[in-house]
Order: structure tokens, then sequence, then C-alpha cells
């Protein structure tokens, strides 16, 4: 049998239920048949992930009983990915995707070119918990509301270096940039910023190109759509300064899990 995994928000320990939502109740019930006692793994990103198993506590209410600690909670790299918003399936593409690769923050950012009025937090969200699930992460992105440009440069936290798409060719390739980083750069803390379909508007390139951490980075010959040039990004930086340089343990076979809902 295969054991579902589940993000919870209540803190986790030995012997303690972890309450499951009504949507991973009926999952568990009705999807995939699961009797009382049938195993999980569960996290909350921040106590690591337990094994526990399913018990009902009335006809519609459920808790994971924990047992022992199947991994302890580990650092993850500290990159933000700053995108424009793009249309529903690409959006939602991009937080599946992005908590995949291992982004901490997703942080959708309106431009001048930008096309969508409307970004819905909660749904990206149930994305990137799902994502984390199926996935075997130990935490799930933040996931934060839209902000203008202007204002996120505004407020811009000191140290965390800024890697900018450029599509007008104006920085290095970047893998030559990431590759040629000193090791100070390489523990700092990140964020990937692309820009929407249309591009960045003159007047944003100059305003990001201002940013004291700043770098420009060109991604190759060709022209990408917004949501393929933010996963590239990401990936290019996890593999040449994130954790995909370090080996990564993975679970026994008898702990597979399976798709699980939010």
């Amino acid at each position: 049998m295969s054991v579902s995994r589940l993000f919870v928000e209540s803190d986790l320990a030995a012997g303690s239920e972890a309450p499951l939502n009504e949507a991973q109740i009926h999952y568990l019930r009705h999807v995939m048949r699961r009797p009382d006692g049938a195993p999980l793994l569960v996290f909350n990103g921040r106590d690591g992930e337990w094994r526990a198993a399913l018990e009902s506590h009335g006809k519609k209410a459920a808790v994971a009983r924990l047992g022992e600690r199947t991994r302890e909670q580990v650092a993850e790299p500290d990159v933000w990915l700053c995108f424009a918003p793009v249309k529903r399936a690409r959006i939602d593409y991009i937080a599946e995707k992005a908590t995949e690769l291992g982004a901490s923050a997703l942080q959708p950012v309106v431009t001048h070119h930008t096309n969508v009025e409307r970004v819905n937090v909660e749904r990206l969200r149930a994305n990137a918990i799902e994502a984390a699930e199926q996935t075997e992460r130990l935490t799930v992105p933040e996931v934060r509301a839209p902000v203008d440009l202007a204002r996120l440069l505004a407020d811009w936290p000191k140290g965390r270096r800024l890697l900018m798409c450029d599509e007008t060719g104006g920085g290095p390739p970047i893998a030559e940039m990431l590759s040629g980083l000193d090791a100070s750069a390489r523990v700092a803390p990140w964020a990937i910023v692309v820009g929407p379909e249309g591009g960045f508007a003159p007047a944003e390139l100059a305003a990001l190109r201002r940013i004291k951490d700043v770098t420009a980075v060109g991604l190759g010959p060709r022209i990408l759509r917004a949501d393929t040039a933010a996963l590239a990004a990401l990936a290019c930086w996890q593999a040449l300064v994130g954790d995909w340089r370090r080996p990564t343990p993975r679970l026994a076979a008898d702990y597979r899990t399976s798709r699980a809902p939010v």
C-alpha cells in the first residue's frame, strides 16, 4: 500500500495527534478508501516528517496519530521567485513547479506590462502544498499577495541578492555568472525576478539595476515564455548554487507516497 503524505498546520511530536481537514478526510476515506490505522506521513514545515496512522474521531473528523519521526527538519535554500502573473493555467504551473524546484517564497509582481488583473493566492498555495506533498519536500513555500514592482524594490531587504532575467541581453549567460560566484555569495539569500510576457518597461529595468545586489543575466538565444523563463532560471540557480549540488536521501521503497490533496 502506498502511503499518503499530508501537510498539516499543527505542531508535531511523538504520540500527539494532528487534525486533518475536510478535504484530506474525504480523500483518505472516499478516494483512497483508507481504514483506521492506515499509515500516513505528515509534515508541517517546522518539525520534520513523521510516520502516523489514520484515526477517526466521529463520523466527520479524523486525525493523524503520530509515531516516530522519519526525517529531521533541515535548512533549505533561501531563494524567492518573483514573477509577473500570467494566465490561470500558467500561473498554477509556476506555483507547482517552483515548489518542486525548491523556491522558498512565491511573489507575484505587478509590472507595467502585466495583463492579469487578479491573482488567486489561495489557489496558488493549494498548488504549492500539493506539490510539496508529492515531492517529499519538508516545507511549503510562502505564497505572497501580489505587489507592485516599485513597492517590492522600495522595500528590498538588505543583503538579499537579486538575479534579474534580462530579455534585452544586457547581462552574461546565467550559468557563467552563477558558476563564478564566491563563497559569500553562494550562502547569501537570493531572489530571482522575471518579467511579464511583454517584458519589463525601460523605467522598470532602470529601477531594477539600481538595487545594490542585483545581477542581470541572459537565458540564452531564444525568447522564452514568462513561465518557462522563471522555472529555467530557478533550475539553473539550484543546479549551480542551491541544493542540487549535494546528494539527497530518499524514502525507503515501503514508504513511497501517494498523491494527496491539501
